[in-house]
């Protein structure tokens, strides 16, 4: 299995997905601040790998810290908190994992502070254990999805490289082709940064999983051929309603999906849901640099001076989606009810 990210003694070590997929290069993180711009600059990335990468820059954090009681080093975790949280907005695993390491350490206050430390380090690696075994139960529920043969879509990377392990849409897809399933995947490239064409492509292709690279712009064509019998993608925050934020242009694959008879699929984790947020109206959508869409390689693509818009997500409407699988099981529309249900512990 690809180890995207993995607590080790020095820090916390990453493959670089930036070098993807013509260098297999690892980064290790010996601060809170270097794994905030490992998160920043794209190193690591992928809604569930965030989160439980956010989690080890804490542990990192106030593993390091010099703090001698409780108060100081609280202050501190607050500190390495926000700097964590201002890297990416969207995602909302980030603020889950921040958050979780923040109860965790608030009901540890019986303890000394080098026990504390060991106990948040060990928190973040149990996140790391959990997002595995949550994407294999997910594969299972979503592998049931998919067609015996034949295409499937996916869009952008919400495989291995997204998380800790095994994928989410990516993970139905192992899970199917595990199952028996003669599955040839389709790989949108997804412009600008090409997540699709560098890393599903890369991963896929080491598991043995036929995949074909497409042009964002060409899946239009290849649902009317008949050459795509389901689609299904990641997401970085799914609303109480089923809409879902995913990387840009998730949003025109959702519509040519639903106007070809295709189903839609949403693969994420339950740290991904946030009932908070009513709608998809209410998830902030992160805007990078205009030079991911200007320059490739270093090299200028655009005119200099030429206005650009590069939002990194998309917001899909409920209406498209066919269903949102989850560790938890399946949720189908009305998602207001089915997400409710499922945060009950009811399938």
């Amino acid at each position: 299995m690809i180890k995207t990210l993995e607590w080790t003694e020095a820090g916390v070590r990453f493959i670089d997905q930036t070098k993807l997929p013509t260098e297999e290069v690892y980064v290790t993180c010996s601060d809170y601040e270097q794994v905030a711009d490992a998160i920043r600059t794209m190193i690591v990335r992928g809604a569930p790998a965030i989160g439980v990468a956010a989690a080890m820059g804490v542990a990192l954090g106030v593993q390091n810290s010099s703090a001698r009681d409780h108060a100081g080093l609280r202050q501190e975790l607050d500190e390495i908190s926000k700097v964590i949280a201002a890297t990416r907005p969207t995602a909302v695993n980030l603020f889950w994992a921040i958050e979780r390491m923040q109860r965790k350490f608030d009901a540890l206050q019986n303890l000394s502070i080098p026990e504390i430390k060991q106990a948040l380090v060990e928190e973040a690696q149990r996140m790391y254990v959990e997002d595995i075994a949550a994407n294999q139960a997910m594969g299972q529920h979503g592998a049931t999805l998919m067609p015996a043969s034949g295409g499937v879509l996916t869009h952008c990377n919400a495989g291995a490289l997204a998380t800790c392990g095994y994928g989410t849409a990516l993970g139905v897809i192992r899970a199917a082709v595990e199952a028996g399933k003669k599955i040839h995947v389709f790989a949108d490239e997804t412009r600008p940064f090409l997540q699709g064409s560098r890393l599903t492509a890369w991963e896929l292709n080491k598991d043995g999983i036929p995949t074909t690279v497409i042009s964002d712009n060409m899946a239009g064509a290849m649902m009317r051929q008949g050459r795509i019998g389901a689609v299904v993608v990641g997401a970085d925050r799914i609303a109480a309603n089923g809409d879902v934020a995913n990387k840009i242009g998730t949003y025109t694959v959702a519509v040519l999906a639903k106007e070809h008879g295709i189903p839609f699929y949403v693969a994420a984790p339950w740290s991904t849901v946030d009932l908070a947020t009513p709608d998809g109206d209410g998830i902030p959508i992160e805007q990078r640099a205009a030079t991911e869409v200007t320059h490739f390689a270093g090299k200028r693509l655009t005119p200099e001076g030429v206005g650009v818009e590069n939002p990194a997500f998309d917001v899909t409407p409920n209406n498209y989606i066919a269903a949102i699988i989850t560790e938890r099981g399946l949720a189908r529309a009305p998602y207001q009810n089915s997400l409710k249900q499922l945060a009950n512990g009811r399938k």
